[in-house]
């Protein structure tokens, strides 16, 4: 499988939640602390910024910090490609540091930054209760925040809009359930991240948002804390138990890996046609399955693979010193087994 440029029409949502910052498409990060999500009356997808390529050479002389979340998760590591190749293009010098998931490293990577004169960078780390701390050991240059806030000390927040995103995919089972069901369905199930806070309620509520916006409020909902594959994988497989004879179980995940393992022991009980899915995030470990499996109806693109297209060239505007959205949101879209092909060279 390769990646293709995302050259979609992004669809425009109109919704009124509360976003936060992005729980990795791929893995979990949990947020603590207050204040931690970017906050509209009325988040919409229309508030994305497109993505767009360094002008090559406008980064010479500037030295430019990142520090990574963790490079051994696929979803960070195709956001420091990105970052990486937009540093090239720009002829930046890259000051990197991966934080491997921990507050403390984090903050031994802002020192780094520090010590090593950098005039802006971008941070990736998980920890929001962390960050003003991190903020304080770092030098006092221009920090755009990637997927979870970093406050005090940044200018920007680059990332996804999880209500919008979630959204974006209750609608289109909505719309899949009201075309071949009259919105008749059996159970909606849902696999979240309780310990996100507000990341959960913003993206899975925009599902369910998402959901009634065509067939009506949700009804015979089970929640259940499963974002992992293995997690999904054995609560799904008691849930399945508890449904027996049902037929159309609605399952939506905070991730892919969530919606993968509750697909995993559905085949296991014999009963992958029983249930119809929906997913955040869009990544490789899902294309195979959006592509070509029917029940999977739609997932949201989060293009990993290009955030270096909004980090760097809006932290290169703010060195110089142009004025910059505080919401530097990806135009998330829709990807459906129709569209995939659209976005992705999916080889299967």
């Amino acid at each position: 499988m390769s990646f293709r440029r995302h050259r979609g029409r992004v669809i425009l949502t109109a919704i009124a939640l509360t976003s936060a910052a992005l729980l990795l498409a791929s893995c979990s990060v949990a947020s603590s602390g207050n204040g931690d999500a970017p906050e509209s009356s009325t988040l919409t997808n229309a508030e994305s910024v497109d993505f767009r390529e360094v002008v090559p050479g406008s980064g010479d002389g500037i030295k430019i910090g990142y520090i990574s979340l963790s490079e051994a998760v696929p979803f960070i590591k195709l956001v420091s490609d990105s970052i990486k190749e937009q540093v090239k293009l720009a002829g930046a010098e890259l000051v990197f540091c991966d934080s491997q998931g921990d507050a403390a490293k984090a903050l031994d990577c802002a020192k780094s930054m520090k010590t090593q004169g950098v005039q802006g960078y971008l941070n990736f780390q998980a920890d929001a209760a962390a960050a003003a701390s991190i903020c304080a050991a770092g030098p006092d240059v221009p920090v755009i925040a990637i997927d979870i806030e970093q406050q005090p000390c940044q200018v920007a927040f680059a990332g996804a809009n999880n209500g919008a995103a979630g959204f974006l995919v209750g609608e289109e089972i909505g719309n899949y359930f009201k075309d071949t069901f009259n919105c008749e369905y059996d159970s909606f199930v849902s696999l979240e991240q309780p310990e996100a806070g507000a990341v959960n309620t913003a993206r899975m509520g925009g599902v369910r948002d998402g959901f009634a916006s065509v067939c009506g409020e949700v009804e015979n909902l089970r929640e259940l804390n499963a974002f992992r594959i293995d997690m999904a994988q054995k609560t799904f497989a008691d849930t399945l138990t508890a449904l027996p004879g049902q037929d159309k179980i609605i399952v939506v995940g905070i991730n892919d890996d969530s919606v993968l393992g509750a697909l995993a022991a559905a085949k296991t009980a014999g009963r992958e046609g029983d249930i119809y899915m929906g997913a955040q995030g869009a990544d490789p470990s899902s294309w195979c399955e959006i592509k070509n499996n029917p029940n999977w109806i739609a997932d949201a693109g989060y293009f990993p693979e290009r955030y270096g297209e909004i980090a760097v060239p809006y932290l290169l505007d703010t060195i110089s010193g142009k004025d910059v959205p505080k919401l530097l949101y990806v135009p998330h879209i829709a990807i459906t087994g129709k569209n995939i092909s659209d976005h992705y060279d999916v080889s299967c």
